[in-house]
């Protein structure tokens, strides 16, 4: 595709002269535009050349749009389409929308109304192509089960993952920062599993977790009477590891004693027991983590500089989960298909997705784990909604419409269909509820969420 052309357009509708007219227009604003009469003639066109965006007309002889954009989305899930249409309703919108429709636009149109519309579009595109080339390049990466798979769909997610990649396979010592619960740990299952020692221990201790002289006969190991209460020798789990990976979970809580014994195994690879004479040598590759930002923990004399240089050999950086809000609704799936409580896999509302999404996550993922396995205990039918979410997570909604002007953007349209249903049935929630397939709880949600309290009439 030339560097000046925006996008690659296929217009599909059976009215020549307005199918002409839009290939024409889009093509004077940058747009490749290739046009079709009705949806054989586009598949036919789509099996030859690749495009971004299917803007495609509603009702047509052959097949209707939504039947158009199922097909085209089978063979090429990341093309984005438009509906248009004379004759918009609700129902028509809403199952655009399902069949994976990026937006729904009533006809005539100005151009004024579409060139924001495609832009947009365009940049789903854009997403959806670096997602697959994404998922290729993680596919690359093995994991000890599925539980332990890594989202990453974020940018910096995307970084982080890029340099797992090259650096698992090699020696060098790893430290993840990040703050907590934003995953280091299964980074560094990651790490170890795609590593040449994969075959071998991978060991964890936290030394935010032990006292100082516990952590060292931990990480050391002791020998027979080298203090009160060691009745044997003892392996450390620099031994335990032998020949695999040592995770080293909050190392800036380390002491400064520790923090010697420590370099000196990442110097020369030597070390001793506890109360023990005989020089150990470690086969360990170190992968250590940290909350805290090291730097400025060498600066306030904390954390020893020559120890910090040693672990930062390379640096995984992982960003909280309100940076990388495109995860979330991955994490949610990924979440409930491996930690599923009931017999049923839950599936989340609507309203209840959007809410996920605005929280700020001061916990990150392991947050956001507690949060879905709570849901999953309160939840009816297998679907999480809105009011099954703590009350912290819940944004405050107000009453009045998005501010979004399109006709049929889903928030107005769920506004629009709980309000037809209220006064088809004049009023009583219960019926409405019925009517609308949902739980009384939920509709009195809906009910104040849109302000429709009074439709009786």
């Amino acid at each position: 595709m030339p560097e000046s052309t925006k996008g690659r357009l296929l217009i599909v509708d059976d009215e020549t002269e307005l199918k002409s007219a839009l290939c024409e227009t889009l093509a004077d604003e940058g747009y490749l535009t290739v046009g079709a009469s009705g949806g054989a003639e586009a598949l036919e066109i789509l099996a030859a050349q690749d495009f971004d965006v299917v803007l495609s007309d509603l009702m047509m002889p052959d097949m209707n749009g939504i039947q158009l954009l199922r097909k085209v989305l089978a063979v090429e899930p990341n093309v984005v389409g438009i509906i248009m249409t004379g004759q918009g309703t609700i129902p028509t919108a809403v199952e655009a929308i399902k069949a994976g429709a990026f937006d729904y636009v009533l006809k005539p149109f100005n151009l004024q109304v579409m060139l924001p519309i495609l832009a947009r579009a365009m940049d789903v595109r854009k997403l959806r192509v670096e997602n697959q080339r994404l998922r290729r390049y993680i596919e690359q990466l093995s994991f000890e089960s599925p539980r332990y798979q890594i989202i990453a769909s974020a940018p910096a997610m995307r970084e982080a993952m890029q340099l797992l990649e090259k650096v698992a396979p090699t020696e060098a010592t790893v430290l993840i920062h990040g703050v907590t619960g934003t995953g280091k740990e299964l980074v560094a299952r990651a790490l170890h599993h795609n590593s040449p020692r994969h075959d071998k221990p991978l060991v964890t201790v936290n030394c935010a977790a032990l006292q100082e002289t516990l952590l060292e006969s931990e990480l050391f190991g002791h020998e027979k009477g080298s203090f009160t209460g060691a009745m044997t020798a003892k392996q450390g789990l620099i031994e335990v590891a032998e020949g695999g990976s040592l995770f080293i979970d909050e190392v800036a809580e380390m002491t400064p004693a520790l923090q010697a014994k420590l370099l000196r195994v990442l110097e020369d690879g030597h070390y001793r027991r506890v109360g023990g004479i005989k020089e150990l040598r470690a086969g360990v590759r170190i992968i250590a983590a940290t909350n805290k930002t090291l730097e400025e923990e060498v600066k306030a004399g904390r954390f020893r500089e020559d120890l910090f240089y040693r672990l930062n050999v390379v640096c995984i950086q992982l960003p909280p989960l309100c940076e990388r809000r495109e995860d979330i609704p991955a994490l949610v799936e990924h979440i409930l298909a491996t930690r599923q409580l009931g017999k049923v896999r839950c599936q989340v509302a609507a309203d209840a997705m959007q809410a996920l999404l605005r929280y700020q996550w001061p916990g990150n993922i392991r947050e956001l784990a507690n949060v879905l396995e709570r849901a999953q205990i309160v939840a009816e039918d297998s679907v999480i909604t809105l009011d099954d979410l703590p009350e912290s997570v819940r944004a405050p909604l107000g009453p009045s419409e998005p501010a979004d002007a399109s006709p049929f953007n889903l928030a107005i349209l769920e506004r629009q269909t709980v309000r037809a249903a209220l006064r088809q049935v004049n009023g009583n929630k219960v019926h409405a509820a019925k009517l609308l397939g949902i739980s009384r709880r939920a509709l009195y949600r809906l009910v104040e969420k849109y302000a429709l309290s009074d439709l009786s009439g």
